[in-house]
């Protein structure tokens, strides 16, 4: 039987082990919670012509992880993701590693090269990935690190640089900083020259100011959107104020980007809803309301690797679990325990 790795339209053939034509990964039949994934060994992936396949040595865990275990809410499913069960049966998508072979008609990567991205499936042993979702990994960070940074920190670099517009000496409101996004967010701003302010809870007040926030608030004491503040920019991770509220954080012509955001709303999601009545409404008043739906891309993982190069951005790292314990790591990550990032080395 031929090796699944060993494909003939890759430039570099897969020498496959006694016994390796299978691999480890976490897979899942059917939507649920985290009781429905588990460790299989199955068939690796093939390599398509404008592919990257990639040997996993770690992978990120963000909120989007959960969201396609769960098909909630229920608009994934209406979007392809899969109506009875996810299209897709290898969970996870935040990746680093070194390139194992590459298609045809890839050229910017070589056997060898140690790169981070997304990917499809990165709870496993190998991946594959769009050559344009795919940049250096950073020299000076682990492949631990480097699994950590892709969806979170691609998400706040667009947030802040490309709807927010920020311009160095604005004031940054950054509310849900000590979320995977968040704390990305907090750096971000930082390094862009903005004076941050940044909201979470009491226990991780000192990790919010150790990634380089001016003010930290309690919003278990405070209630932010009631302190006479006002900010340049606002960025809201939390999804649990409404707009009515957040405007009142703003300058008179402020700007407001919306990120994601939990609970409620299994059809299309709360944090959804509120995005399309915050674009719907801006065009209507002088301050500005907007979403995002971050992305990644090459271009921004290495403007990424170039900020964590000079230090100016580092991920926080909460947990690291095995490849067999990645279910323990979405627990965490929706428990809301995490103290940063979460990982899993393969």
């Amino acid at each position: 039987m031929e090796h699944p790795l060993n494909d003939p339209r890759a430039t570099t053939p897969f020498e496959p082990a006694p016994g390796a034509a299978v691999m480890r990964a976490i897979v899942q039949d059917g939507y649920g919670g985290a009781d429905a994934l588990h460790l299989a060994e199955i068939a690796g992936p093939t390599v398509g012509p404008d592919d990257v396949l990639i040997h996993v040595r770690a992978a990120g865990v963000h909120i989007g992880d959960w969201h396609v275990m769960t098909g909630q809410p229920y608009l994934m499913r209406i979007m392809g993701f899969g109506f009875r069960g996810p299209k897709a049966r290898v969970r996870g998508m935040d990746v680093a590693g070194t390139v194992d072979a590459v298609g045809r008609n890839v050229t910017r990567f070589r056997p060898g090269d140690d790169v981070y991205g997304v990917c499809d499936g990165a709870f496993a042993d190998y991946a594959t990935a769009r050559v344009e979702t795919l940049a250096a990994k950073p020299v000076s960070l682990t492949f631990e690190e480097a699994a950590a940074i892709p969806t979170s920190a691609c998400t706040a670099l667009q947030a802040l640089r490309d709807t927010g517009e920020i311009a160095a000496g604005e004031r940054v409101l950054i509310i849900g900083a000590s979320g995977g996004v968040g704390l990305f967010a907090v750096q971000i701003a930082k390094a862009l020259g903005a004076t941050v302010t940044g909201v979470c809870s009491t226990a991780k007040m000192e990790l919010v100011r150790s990634v380089g926030a001016d003010h930290v608030i309690d919003y278990t004491e405070a209630e932010v959107t009631d302190s006479g503040q006002r900010y340049d920019l606002v960025l809201d991770m939390g999804g649990d104020r409404t707009l009515s509220e957040l405007r009142r954080c703003l300058t008179p012509r402020g700007k407001l980007v919306l990120v994601g955001g939990e609970g409620g709303g299994r059809v299309i999601g709360a944090a959804l809803a509120r995005s399309m009545r915050a674009v719907a409404w801006s065009p209507f008043i002088k301050q500005s309301l907007r979403m995002v739906l971050g992305a990644t891309k090459a271009d921004d993982l290495q403007t990424l690797a170039e900020l964590a190069g000079s230090g100016k951005v580092r991920p926080v790292i909460d947990r690291v679990y095995p490849l067999s314990e990645a279910a323990n790591a979405i627990r965490r990550l929706h428990n809301g325990r995490a103290r940063g990032k979460l990982v899993i080395t393969v």
